[in-house]
Protein backbone atom coordinates (compact mmCIF):
# COMPACT_ATOMS: atom_id res chain seq x y z
CA UNK A 1 0.00 0.00 0.00
CA UNK A 2 1.40 3.39 -0.98
CA UNK A 3 2.03 5.74 1.97
CA UNK A 4 0.81 9.31 1.82
CA UNK A 5 3.31 11.88 3.10
CA UNK A 6 1.15 14.91 2.33
CA UNK A 7 0.28 15.73 5.95
CA UNK A 8 3.64 16.77 7.30
CA UNK A 9 5.11 13.29 7.69
CA UNK A 10 8.75 13.03 6.75
CA UNK A 11 9.79 10.76 3.92
CA UNK A 12 11.97 7.89 5.19
CA UNK A 13 15.67 8.73 4.83
CA UNK A 14 17.49 6.51 2.36
CA UNK A 15 21.11 5.89 3.35
CA UNK A 16 23.63 7.35 0.95
CA UNK A 17 25.18 4.79 -1.38
CA UNK A 18 28.71 5.31 -0.08
CA UNK A 19 27.47 4.55 3.47
CA UNK A 20 25.92 1.29 2.23
CA UNK A 21 29.16 0.34 0.45
CA UNK A 22 31.21 1.33 3.52
CA UNK A 23 29.09 -1.02 5.65
CA UNK A 24 29.70 -3.82 3.16
CA UNK A 25 33.46 -3.20 3.27
CA UNK A 26 33.39 -3.39 7.07
CA UNK A 27 31.42 -6.64 6.84
CA UNK A 28 33.98 -8.00 4.38
CA UNK A 29 36.84 -7.09 6.74
CA UNK A 30 35.10 -9.04 9.52
CA UNK A 31 34.11 -12.01 7.35
CA UNK A 32 37.57 -12.46 5.86
CA UNK A 33 39.27 -11.71 9.18
CA UNK A 34 41.49 -8.97 7.76
CA UNK A 35 43.42 -7.86 10.82
CA UNK A 36 44.64 -4.39 11.81
CA UNK A 37 47.74 -3.52 9.81
CA UNK A 38 46.82 -5.92 7.00
CA UNK A 39 46.14 -4.76 3.48
CA UNK A 40 42.73 -4.90 1.84
CA UNK A 41 42.34 -6.25 -1.71
CA UNK A 42 43.02 -3.75 -4.49
CA UNK A 43 40.31 -1.27 -5.42
CA UNK A 44 39.70 -3.16 -8.64
CA UNK A 45 39.25 -6.46 -6.79
CA UNK A 46 37.07 -4.88 -4.11
CA UNK A 47 34.83 -3.26 -6.72
CA UNK A 48 34.42 -6.62 -8.47
CA UNK A 49 33.85 -8.52 -5.23
CA UNK A 50 31.20 -6.05 -4.02
CA UNK A 51 29.71 -5.44 -7.51
CA UNK A 52 29.98 -1.65 -7.19
CA UNK A 53 31.51 1.07 -9.33
CA UNK A 54 35.02 2.34 -8.65
CA UNK A 55 33.55 5.77 -7.87
CA UNK A 56 31.16 4.41 -5.20
CA UNK A 57 33.94 2.27 -3.75
CA UNK A 58 36.33 5.20 -3.58
CA UNK A 59 33.77 7.37 -1.75
CA UNK A 60 33.17 4.54 0.73
CA UNK A 61 36.88 4.07 1.36
CA UNK A 62 37.35 7.79 2.01
CA UNK A 63 34.38 7.75 4.43
CA UNK A 64 35.97 4.79 6.24
CA UNK A 65 39.27 6.64 6.36
CA UNK A 66 37.55 9.67 7.92
CA UNK A 67 36.04 7.26 10.46
CA UNK A 68 39.55 5.89 11.15
CA UNK A 69 38.47 2.38 10.15
CA UNK A 70 41.10 2.15 7.42
CA UNK A 71 44.23 3.97 6.33
CA UNK A 72 44.86 4.87 2.69
CA UNK A 73 48.58 4.84 1.97
CA UNK A 74 49.48 6.50 -1.31
CA UNK A 75 51.24 4.11 -3.68
CA UNK A 76 50.86 1.21 -1.26
CA UNK A 77 47.19 0.45 -0.78
CA UNK A 78 44.45 0.42 1.84
CA UNK A 79 45.11 -1.02 5.31
CA UNK A 80 42.88 -1.84 8.26
CA UNK A 81 43.49 0.53 11.18
CA UNK A 82 43.79 -0.51 14.80
CA UNK A 83 40.18 -1.14 15.70
CA UNK A 84 38.69 0.69 18.69
CA UNK A 85 36.82 -1.28 21.34
CA UNK A 86 33.50 0.13 20.16
CA UNK A 87 32.25 -0.03 16.59
CA UNK A 88 33.20 3.31 14.98
CA UNK A 89 30.39 5.56 13.82
CA UNK A 90 31.15 6.94 10.38
CA UNK A 91 30.87 10.73 10.27
CA UNK A 92 27.97 12.25 8.35
CA UNK A 93 29.70 14.03 5.52
CA UNK A 94 26.86 14.98 3.18
CA UNK A 95 26.41 14.02 -0.46
CA UNK A 96 29.19 12.01 -2.05
CA UNK A 97 31.61 13.92 -4.30
CA UNK A 98 30.41 12.10 -7.40
CA UNK A 99 26.78 13.01 -6.64
CA UNK A 100 27.84 16.66 -6.48
CA UNK A 101 29.93 16.40 -9.65
CA UNK A 102 27.03 14.78 -11.50
CA UNK A 103 24.72 17.64 -10.50
CA UNK A 104 27.35 20.21 -11.42
CA UNK A 105 27.86 18.70 -14.90
CA UNK A 106 24.15 19.01 -15.57
CA UNK A 107 23.61 22.47 -14.09
CA UNK A 108 26.87 24.33 -14.69
CA UNK A 109 27.08 23.38 -18.35
CA UNK A 110 23.77 25.17 -18.93
CA UNK A 111 24.78 28.10 -16.73
CA UNK A 112 27.91 28.54 -18.86
CA UNK A 113 25.76 28.49 -22.02
CA UNK A 114 23.43 31.13 -20.60
CA UNK A 115 26.39 33.27 -19.53
CA UNK A 116 27.78 33.07 -23.05
CA UNK A 117 24.53 34.47 -24.40
CA UNK A 118 23.99 37.34 -21.97
CA UNK A 119 27.27 38.19 -20.19
CA UNK A 120 28.22 41.85 -20.17
CA UNK A 121 31.79 43.07 -20.59
CA UNK A 122 31.93 43.74 -16.85
CA UNK A 123 30.78 40.20 -16.05
CA UNK A 124 33.40 38.73 -18.40
CA UNK A 125 36.06 40.87 -16.68
CA UNK A 126 35.01 39.35 -13.33
CA UNK A 127 35.41 35.83 -14.74
CA UNK A 128 38.85 36.79 -16.07
CA UNK A 129 39.87 38.13 -12.64
CA UNK A 130 38.97 34.78 -11.07
CA UNK A 131 41.03 32.93 -13.68
CA UNK A 132 44.03 35.20 -13.05
CA UNK A 133 43.67 34.73 -9.28
CA UNK A 134 43.62 30.94 -9.68
CA UNK A 135 46.73 31.06 -11.86
CA UNK A 136 48.46 33.36 -9.38
CA UNK A 137 47.70 31.12 -6.39
CA UNK A 138 48.23 27.84 -8.23
CA UNK A 139 50.48 26.38 -5.51
CA UNK A 140 48.44 27.60 -2.51
CA UNK A 141 45.59 25.16 -1.79
CA UNK A 142 43.38 27.50 0.24
CA UNK A 143 43.76 30.53 -2.05
CA UNK A 144 43.44 28.36 -5.16
CA UNK A 145 40.25 26.78 -3.82
CA UNK A 146 38.75 30.21 -3.13
CA UNK A 147 39.67 31.46 -6.62
CA UNK A 148 38.14 28.30 -8.14
CA UNK A 149 34.89 28.99 -6.25
CA UNK A 150 34.92 32.62 -7.43
CA UNK A 151 35.37 31.46 -11.03
CA UNK A 152 32.28 29.28 -10.98
CA UNK A 153 30.23 31.84 -9.06
CA UNK A 154 31.25 34.66 -11.41
CA UNK A 155 29.92 32.61 -14.34
CA UNK A 156 26.62 32.15 -12.50
CA UNK A 157 26.48 35.88 -11.75
CA UNK A 158 27.06 36.59 -15.44
CA UNK A 159 23.65 35.03 -16.17
CA UNK A 160 21.93 37.76 -14.16
CA UNK A 161 19.88 35.08 -12.39
CA UNK A 162 20.27 35.15 -8.61
CA UNK A 163 18.59 31.74 -8.24
CA UNK A 164 21.38 30.19 -10.33
CA UNK A 165 23.98 31.96 -8.19
CA UNK A 166 22.33 30.48 -5.09
CA UNK A 167 22.37 27.03 -6.70
CA UNK A 168 26.11 27.21 -7.32
CA UNK A 169 26.71 28.46 -3.78
CA UNK A 170 24.75 25.48 -2.47
CA UNK A 171 26.59 22.96 -4.64
CA UNK A 172 29.92 24.44 -3.61
CA UNK A 173 28.94 24.17 0.08
CA UNK A 174 28.52 20.41 -0.45
CA UNK A 175 32.25 20.03 -1.07
CA UNK A 176 32.71 18.75 2.48
CA UNK A 177 35.14 16.47 4.28
CA UNK A 178 34.68 13.60 1.85
CA UNK A 179 35.44 15.84 -1.14
CA UNK A 180 38.56 17.39 0.38
CA UNK A 181 39.95 14.02 1.49
CA UNK A 182 39.35 12.58 -1.98
CA UNK A 183 41.04 15.59 -3.55
CA UNK A 184 43.96 15.28 -1.14
CA UNK A 185 44.58 11.70 -2.28
CA UNK A 186 43.87 11.91 -5.99
CA UNK A 187 44.47 15.50 -7.12
CA UNK A 188 47.48 15.54 -9.42
CA UNK A 189 49.69 18.27 -10.83
CA UNK A 190 48.47 17.24 -14.28
CA UNK A 191 44.85 17.84 -13.22
CA UNK A 192 45.74 21.19 -11.64
CA UNK A 193 47.40 22.35 -14.85
CA UNK A 194 44.55 21.02 -16.97
CA UNK A 195 42.04 22.82 -14.74
CA UNK A 196 43.75 26.12 -15.54
CA UNK A 197 43.53 25.30 -19.25
CA UNK A 198 39.89 24.25 -18.88
CA UNK A 199 39.03 27.53 -17.16
CA UNK A 200 40.70 29.50 -19.92
CA UNK A 201 38.69 27.55 -22.52
CA UNK A 202 35.42 28.24 -20.66
CA UNK A 203 36.28 31.94 -20.36
CA UNK A 204 37.14 32.17 -24.06
CA UNK A 205 33.84 30.57 -25.07
CA UNK A 206 31.83 32.91 -22.84
CA UNK A 207 33.78 35.97 -24.01
CA UNK A 208 33.12 34.89 -27.61
CA UNK A 209 29.39 34.62 -26.80
CA UNK A 210 29.36 31.02 -28.03
CA UNK A 211 26.82 29.08 -25.89
CA UNK A 212 27.51 25.68 -27.48
CA UNK A 213 31.26 26.01 -26.93
CA UNK A 214 30.76 27.24 -23.35
CA UNK A 215 28.47 24.31 -22.54
CA UNK A 216 30.92 21.85 -24.06
CA UNK A 217 33.95 23.37 -22.29
CA UNK A 218 32.29 23.33 -18.85
CA UNK A 219 31.06 19.77 -19.28
CA UNK A 220 34.51 18.62 -20.44
CA UNK A 221 36.11 20.26 -17.40
CA UNK A 222 33.83 18.58 -14.87
CA UNK A 223 34.02 15.23 -16.68
CA UNK A 224 37.80 15.42 -16.46
CA UNK A 225 37.65 15.98 -12.70
CA UNK A 226 35.23 13.06 -12.33
CA UNK A 227 37.49 10.71 -14.30
CA UNK A 228 40.55 11.66 -12.29
CA UNK A 229 38.88 11.18 -8.92
CA UNK A 230 37.16 7.92 -9.88
CA UNK A 231 40.17 6.27 -11.51
CA UNK A 232 43.05 7.87 -9.63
Amino acid sequence: MKKNYSHGESVPHEPRLYRVVADRIQALIAEENILPGERLPSERDLATKLSVSRASLREALIALELGEVIEVRGGSGVYVSELPEEQPDLPEVGPGPFEVLSARRLIEAEIAAIAARVATDAAIDDILKAVLEMEKHHANYSSNENADRNFHLSIARATGNSALVGTIEYLWSQRGRLWHKLKEHFQTEELRQQTLTDHRNILEAIASHDPAAARKAMRAHLERVTRTFSRG
